[in-house]
């Protein structure tokens, strides 16, 4: 993050660009997170687009793309939208190898020198993609070069799927299925024999409501619920802590990492919330809640729980929210998902102000504006993003700023959860 003092503005204007990016997840058949698609606002074409060749060079090797792939990506394997022009000009190259899994376009021509270009790229240890291949894909002679080959089981039959899988799946060649936003196209790509899958299918898990709440998630729920009560009770919060032994390994571990920086070491539960403020309790138990409800589940509902909330947390100075607690929202926003119970299941036993309650459920809130902003920043949505900026009279940078700093603040926090990027498998 640039200071506010210090960098001029030649060399903070490719950092400025790179920050209107966002990410979609690219998950196993046993939902790991294999990699993510990094959706610029302007297009890698217009990020390579300098006069100067050598200027390029530099601006592209920039830490905020170059070194920022691991925040961005978690670790993980970036996959990055390219045409034509940036695949013959060899500005891909410019990025690591092993992060980088190049993805070509449906309106690239299979030419002799797009063919050149990506055996160039298979040689030079890059993953390359077609992405949305379709029937009778006119890309057809690129497919002896593809690592990974995208189709969207949206607009392809289960029939046609599975054919493809047949033809061009093999130990060389993954077969990926985007566009899934169920649990039911899940699983049937599953068992069309795709090895990759994109789409938010399991940030909507298909949830069969209980009677019973499991004794884990009713942990969660009732720290959550001590903490968003208008006066702290210590010895409930320490006892609902308690209750959870990853809560209290959780807690401490990164109450004695270097992001606090206390000298003393912290060895209880009871030492840690006496030293605490009231603030810090409330928001780093909410915190390590999330990271705890989430040990089992992909790693980016987790991230971007963390990462929503400190976006929301970074924007509230500027934006009218009323008594609501922005970091509240923004944690809660993916709880239904971490925890498999239906949002009003959760909000039953949390004691959270009406705005809050009401954005959460879907129902009209001050807060309506903020939540869908968030949303949009994180799906690349760009035209929702400038409305709900200018609406709530944002700029648009400053909200670019505070979705990527709140990626880092969330990588941080969580130690990296991702592995080293892997080739497909």
């Amino acid at each position: 993050m640039p200071s506010a003092s210090g960098q001029s503005a030649a060399s903070t204007k490719p950092r400025q660009v790179t920050r209107y990016v966002a990410r979609q997840p690219i998950l196993t058949a046993d939902e790991k997170v294999f990699g993510y698609e990094l959706l610029f606002r302007d297009g890698v074409e217009d990020y390579f687009r300098h006069s100067d060749a050598e200027a390029a060079s530099r601006s592209t090797l920039d830490t905020s793309l170059l070194m920022g792939l691991d925040v961005l990506c978690d670790g993980q394997r970036a996959f990055i939208n390219c045409t034509r022009d940036v695949l013959l000009k060899d500005y891909i190259t410019l990025l690591p190898a092993p992060q980088a899994a190049i993805e070509i376009l449906e309106t690239v021509p299979p030419d002799e020198l797009v063919i050149a270009a990506c055996q160039r790229l298979k040689q030079g240890g890059f993953a390359v993609a077609l992405d949305d291949f379709a029937v009778d894909d006119p890309r057809e002679p690129l497919t002896p070069y593809a690592d990974i080959i995208k189709v969207d089981v949206r607009t392809t039959s289960a029939d046609q799927a599975a054919a493809m899988v047949k033809r061009y799946g093999s130990k060389d060649c993954r077969m990926l299925a985007e566009k899934v936003e169920t649990r039911d196209e899940f699983l049937s790509a599953k068992k069309a024999g795709f090895t990759y899958f994109q789409g938010y299918f399991f940030r909507r898990p298909e949830i069969v409501q209980a009677r019973e709440i499991p004794a884990n998630r009713v942990n969660y729920l009732r720290l959550l619920q001590a903490i968003s009560r208008p006066v702290l009770e210590p010895k409930e919060i320490e006892n609902a802590i308690k209750g959870e032994a990853s809560l209290v390994y959780r807690l401490l571990r990164y109450l004695n990492s270097a992001v606090f920086g206390f000298r003393s070491e912290i060895k209880s539960v009871r030492h840690a919330l006496a030293i605490l403020g009231e603030r810090e309790v409330r928001r780093w138990l909410r915190l390590v809640a999330t990271l705890s409800a989430g040990q089992d589940k992909p790693s980016d509902l987790v991230l971007s729980a963390l990462v929503r909330a400190h976006f929301c947390e970074l924007m509230a100075p500027k934006v009218k929210h009323g008594d609501s607690d922005l970091f509240l929202v923004g944690m809660l926003s993916l709880m239904d998902a971490i925890l498999e119970l239906p949002m009003g299941v959760i909000l039953e036993g949390i004691s959270i102000d009406h705005e809050t309650k009401a954005v959460l459920l879907g129902q009209p809130s001050l807060l309506t504006p903020i939540y869908e902003l968030m949303v949009a920043q994180e799906n690349g949505d760009w035209a929702t993003v400038a409305g709900h900026s200018t609406q709530m009279h944002l700029p648009e940078g400053f909200v670019a700023e505070c979705h990527w700093e709140a990626m880092q603040w969330a990588r941080e926090m969580t130690g990296g959860i991702a592995a080293t990027p892997q080739k497909p498998q």
